[in-house]
């Protein structure tokens, strides 16, 4: 009698998302910018960090739980806000916001999802909602909705004042609703599991904008061609600080000079971000930069994440979290819900056995002393595949 093998890796993850699901989605998933170099870097950012362990240390007993903005929280990721969920699993965002609850860390929810937000609320945990300014009135409606549903934090995107040029999604026609061509029905066709979903589920919709207005229907238009308002600046991030009542993340920046703005705003954390290497090819990665801002506030990074020990290196460097994407998003395309939970099993797994080899018994406890210390040094950029070996 054959047995499944039970995915070991991130990687495996990627690989049944892959085969599941139409290279026009798999592409969406998995593309960013122009010769996407930007995409390779972030996860080549990692790997030019060294480890030094400590011996002889008790690790006996290991915690991998922290603190994040005044939450304990089971370790120091947060599922990231990621769009279109719902053409890569049926009820996506609620797969992954139950998927995050049940390994107790916060799940953000994006403007471009497709569920309302309310709906999503109703998962609970740590819920935190991400905003795209596309129309000014109508990020104010999305506001006052985040707030009202119990959203503990507000995720303010700033890195999209005009869509990355993103040449796959552009060679596939890929667009919600999805165009239907010889090539994407024969895609379709061969890939079956995904298809018979669709065919019972439903093309998924930009819930969130759902409205029968003319300003959200322009909304969810500009919305879909990633068109956000290009003219918010600095004075309207200080106006939506003192309409959100809560948390608010700034996530987009990665200049110091910026970094440091937004902490004077009154932003109480900033995620470092090149948006997954989705928007401006060859822009610095997070890792580059955390270890120049990480005295200004908290700050959290995203890209690149694809193991435990990255998550490690991360905290190491002045990290309150990471932000997670495509690793998490390979396992929902893999098997939904159990999917994305199982990719953070994998991740929580890799960050325990980190920790242990690193002879440190807590995350909360992770610091330069286990970063080797020409790591620390400026390194020239080289390449690097986003695949593992032997891809």
């Amino acid at each position: 009698m054959l047995t499944t093998i039970a995915p070991a890796s991130i990687w495996d993850l990627r690989r049944s998302a892959k085969r599941r699901l139409p290279r026009m989605l798999f592409d969406y998933v998995e593309g960013g910018a122009e010769d996407e170099r930007t995409i390779s870097e972030n996860v080549a950012a990692f790997s030019k960090i060294k480890l030094l362990p400590h011996r002889l240390r008790d690790v006996s007993k290991r915690t991998t739980d922290v603190d994040l903005l005044g939450t304990r929280i089971a370790a120091p990721l947060v599922v990231g806000p990621t769009g279109l969920n719902g053409a890569i699993w049926p009820n996506g965002d609620t797969a992954l916001a139950t998927a995050a609850k049940r390994a107790g860390v916060p799940f953000a929810l994006s403007t471009a999802s497709n569920e309302r937000l309310e709906a999503v609320a109703k998962v609970g945990g740590e819920l935190w909602f991400q905003l795209y300014v596309v129309h000014r009135q109508l990020a104010e409606r999305l506001v006052d909705r985040a707030a009202n549903a119990g959203y503990a934090a507000l995720v303010l995107t700033v890195d999209v004042p005009v869509n990355g040029k993103r040449e796959r999604d552009l060679r596939n026609g890929f667009r919600i609703p999805f165009r239907y061509s010889a090539r994407t029905i024969l895609d379709a066709l061969t890939h079956p599991r995904w298809t018979a979903s669709l065919l019972m589920n439903g093309t998924p919709t930009l819930a969130n904008l759902a409205a029968d207005n003319a300003t959200t229907l322009q909304a969810q238009n500009a919305l879909l061609r990633r068109e956000m308002d290009a003219s918010f600046d600095w004075d309207d991030l200080a106006r939506l600080r003192d309409l959100w009542p809560r948390r608010l993340l700034v996530k987009g920046v990665c200049n110091p000079e910026d970094i440091a703005r937004c902490f004077a705003i009154g932003a109480d954390a900033v995620v470092i971000s090149n948006h997954g290497g989705r928007q401006l090819d060859d822009a610095v990665s997070s890792l580059e930069i955390l270890p120049q801002v990480r005295h200004l506030g908290p700050v959290l990074i995203d890209g690149g994440v694809r193991r435990g020990s990255d998550i490690v290196k991360a905290v190491a460097l002045g990290a309150k979290a990471v932000l997670l994407g495509r690793s998490v998003l390979y396992g929902l395309a893999a098997s939904g819900e159990a999917g994305a939970s199982k990719a953070l099993s994998i991740l929580f797994e890799e960050i325990d056995r980190t920790l242990a080899l690193l002879g440190c018994p807590a995350a909360s406890r992770l610091d330069e002393s286990f970063i080797a210390a020409t790591a620390l040094l400026p390194a020239t950029a080289q390449g690097c595949s986003d695949q593992p070996p032997g891809q």
